[in-house]
């Protein structure tokens, strides 16, 4: 009888891209820390994590993000104002580490999000894993973590998240080709993937977003993995060779993701998540809605 399978307990997010599609704005601050209507891009994400059970948290940074750090830091002088003014309301949002344990990781010289993951092999250790690109938010209304944990401890090997895209804009993401016996479920078998495809070459529209639960077999893959797709070490190169693997640890799982997401990377598409959480904001929400709603119409200043 074989041993159950370990649950993740800890998460990796990697944060030390560059932001160059936000600059200016990102010259002097991550890209991470900007706000989507009330809150750093980035709280969104690590709370996400925490809901789902995974309280040990590792931020693989790079140059300049020493200010996400501090973000996740206590701030002494702040909590000793809030705390004398008797708001704890506000007090409650500087907290922006309570009930997780925040660490970091240099990744040095960005070289792919593979060698970002790598970055975390000495803290993850020997236990499966997730990892969430920062990137994409998904509503909190939506458990696609928890139930990418749940496949993972049914199945074993590493999953991934899928979502169904429009057939011309597969080429910008990391498409899977699944077993067809699988087509139309939620729950797929991950037979190859491909980053960034040519449309008539996509083995399919499914396209993976920012949500893995890993196995740790995926560090050995990692560590020889050559530089692929803009000279970078892929993690979708490493995934790839695990869908073909045999053992413990080999192969993969698609989740298919269709709930709510918010892609904070590009800049139409952030602006739609502002206004979107914005609208559903439990203080902010109806007074906004109402302003915005005018607004089209044209009778709002």
């Amino acid at each position: 009888m074989s041993e159950p399978i370990a649950r993740p307990r800890k998460a990796v997010i990697p944060v030390a891209g560059l932001g160059t599609r936000f600059l200016p704005a990102t010259k002097a601050v991550p890209k991470e820390l900007l706000p989507v209507v009330d809150r750093p891009a980035i709280e969104y994400i690590v709370e996400e994590a925490v809901r789902a059970g995974l309280s040990d948290v590792l931020m693989i940074t790079g140059r300049g993000k020493g200010a996400i750090e501090d973000h996740f830091d206590g701030h002494p002088e702040v909590e000793r104002a809030l705390e004398a003014k008797g708001d704890q309301q506000r007090l409650d949002r500087v907290n922006a580490s309570t009930g997780m344990e925040v660490h970091f990781v240099r990744q040095g010289v960005p070289k792919g999000l593979g060698h970002a993951v790598l970055c975390g092999r000495s803290h993850v250790g020997d236990e499966p894993f997730a990892v969430l690109l920062g990137d994409d938010m998904i509503d909190e209304r939506d458990h696609l973590l928890e139930q990418m944990i749940e496949v993972q401890a049914q199945r074993g090997g590493s999953v991934v998240a899928l979502m169904e895209v429009p057939r011309d804009q597969v080429s910008l993401y990391g498409c899977a080709a699944i077993d067809p016996a699988d087509e139309g479920q939620d729950v797929v078998r991950i037979t190859g993937m491909v980053e960034k495809p040519p449309v008539d070459e996509a083995p399919s529209n499914l396209a993976v977003i920012g949500r893995y639960v890993l196995h740790p077999r995926v560090f050995d893959v990692l560590e020889h993995t050559p530089p692929g797709r803009g000279g970078e070490i892929q993690l979708t190169d490493a995934l790839l060779e695990l869908a073909g693997a045999e053992g413990e640890g080999a192969g993969m799982t698609g989740v298919v993701f269709r709930g709510r997401r918010y892609d904070t990377g590009d800049r139409l598409d952030y602006l739609k998540a502002v206004v979107r959480l914005g609208r559903e904001h439990p203080e902010l929400g109806a007074d906004f809605s109402a302003w915005l709603d005018g607004f089209v119409r044209g009778d709002a200043t």
